[in-house]
């Protein structure tokens, strides 16, 4: 089920070691996120599309652990930009590697938390990349099949929030934050991408319940957290279905 949305709308375990570059930032309790139990909030949109924004917003409003991507620490990003087919495969791998610990910690840790992309949203990229010829089949069957081994593992968000965003919009933005390693990404690149989010956001949204946001109308923290605790209370939430297929 997806929800979509405009302004206005109204067993215990060990805790692992955290992994550099993952910390997650404890926010003071703003709105007290006691009618949501605990809830693992995940946040999902192209790239640009304002995800961290959102989830630190989140973060801070509901007093949650903010977990962010990744990026200033990933030694293969210069890499991958620089030259995408060639490094393609080990790119999705160490993502891979980096979003199951932190996936694992939020879950292990037991507390309520946002993260600003979540670790579904790695096969989008992965099949993107064998579909345009940047990653060999061979090595996108080992990544499926990694993938899959690892969904074992894995407790799903309660709920995803969509940043819907044009692959114009995702440019626009990319050009506006003025990352060095994102200069050169072609707006064909951009467009690959969003149909590969349009057909995931089809798939996961018959496993985790999806909000979808139109970025355009970008609702504030206030009114985001009223439009989950709202759809979250949902029974229509519920699911039959227990299993993210990448592949499909």
């Amino acid at each position: 089920m997806q929800t979509e949305i405009a302004r206005g709308e109204t067993p215990t375990v060990a805790t692992p070691p955290i992994a550099e570059g993952s910390r997650p930032t404890a926010n003071v309790r703003g709105q007290a996120p006691d009618v949501f139990g605990n809830i693992f909030i995940g946040i999902a949109g192209m790239i640009g599309a304002g995800k961290s924004t959102l989830a630190e917003a989140l973060g801070k409003h509901l007093g949650i652990d903010t977990y962010y991507e990744p990026v200033k620490d990933n030694e293969y990003l210069a890499d991958f930009y620089r030259d995408t087919a060639h490094y393609s495969f080990a790119m999705q791998v160490y993502l891979l590697n980096r979003r199951f610990q932190q996936h694992q910690e939020i879950i292990w840790r037991g507390r309520s938390a946002v993260q600003d992309r979540t670790i579904y949203e790695d096969s989008i990229f992965a099949k993107m990349l064998a579909k345009t010829g940047l990653m060999d089949e061979r090595d996108y069957r080992t990544y499926v099949d990694l993938f899959r081994n690892m969904s074992n593992f894995m407790c799903k968000p309660s709920v995803i929030i969509y940043l819907d965003v044009s692959p114009e919009g995702s440019a626009e933005r990319i050009r506006a934050r003025s990352r060095d390693v994102e200069a050169q990404i072609p707006l064909s690149y951009l467009e690959a991408l969003k149909e590969g989010y349009d057909e995931f956001i089809a798939s996961i949204s018959k496993v985790i319940p999806v909000i979808r946001v139109d970025y355009e109308r970008f609702a504030t923290a206030e009114e985001m957290a009223e439009v989950i605790r709202r759809e979250y209370m949902d029974a229509s939430f519920l699911r039959q279905v227990t299993r993210f297929d990448p592949a499909r």
